[in-house]
């Protein structure tokens, strides 16, 4: 009995650790094993303005256990396909710096171009394009049901790629993510994120967001989630809830 018992327990541990970091399933501290790619492809629209989609595609590669490389883009169609763009492009380095049981820490660097064939604009037109430096922190706990990471980036963009003598923008995000486990197929995902100006003429704005989803283990390689989103604004210290909700899917893959 106490063999059975045992075995028993190993394997609702072993159910369980499905949900450990390294596992594609919405955790936020994922970590991809050396020689893994990934895929999280997203579709998203908003209760405002239902009529319009964005496609998003992150793929990336684990060069070693404890560090990864990205890439991220983002295309949309506008108002039932009246419109379409590309929106964005970026490559992404994840170095995971301390690896200590279930406490992890990862700094991460990224360069992205925005607006790279905008609505009946160009492609790649110095005009419309701007890019964007960050770096960033990101600690969490895991355990085999839940997960609790936190993150701080810092943001620079500017309509040239090293235009560090012109004034550009200067962006900062500060959140929280966490994912519960309720068994070894569903897991639920929640965050927060808040979004402030470094910059003299936006220094009254700031934005809160908030998310949740529910993500289905399809197996131990593969997930599917359904999000929702809100936010909150402030432009001159006064917050106002924004109307209506973001929703959307995503699916993921490691292989």
């Amino acid at each position: 009995m106490k063999k059975i018992a045992l075995t028993s327990l190993l394997a609702v541990f072993a159910a369980s650790g499905a949900h450990a970091a390294n596992v594609i399933d919405g955790n936020p501290l994922y970590m991809p094993r050396a020689g893994h790619f990934f895929s999280e492809t997203s579709l998203y629209s908003h209760s405002e303005n239902s009529e319009t989609w964005r496609l998003g595609e992150e793929f990336g590669f684990g060069v070693t256990d404890f560090l990864a490389v990205d890439l991220k883009t983002t295309a949309a169609e506008y108002d039932s396909f009246d419109g379409a763009a590309w929106e964005d492009l970026s490559l992404g380095l994840t170095a995971r710096v301390f690896d200590r049981g279930e406490w992890k820490v990862d700094v991460y660097g990224r360069y992205g171009l925005g607006n790279v064939w905008p609505d009946h604009k160009p492609f790649w037109d110095e005009d419309y394009s701007h890019y964007t430096w960050t770096m960033g922190l990101r600690a969490g706990y895991t355990t085999y049901l839940w997960t609790i990471a936190g993150h701080v980036d810092f943001n620079y963009g500017n309509t040239e790629t090293f235009n560090w003598g012109d004034e550009g923008s200067h962006i900062w995000r500060a959140g929280a993510d966490a994912q519960l486990a309720l068994d070894e197929n569903w897991n639920l995902v929640a965050g927060a994120e808040y979004t402030g100006y470094a910059d003299d003429w936006a220094h009254d704005r700031g934005r809160w967001t908030g998310t949740f989803g529910v993500n289905y283990n399809i197996d131990a390689t593969k997930y599917v989630g359904l999000y929702i989103n809100g936010a909150m604004n402030h432009y001159t210290g006064d917050w106002e809830m924004e109307d209506g909700i973001g929703y959307g899917v995503k699916f993921g893959i490691d292989f």
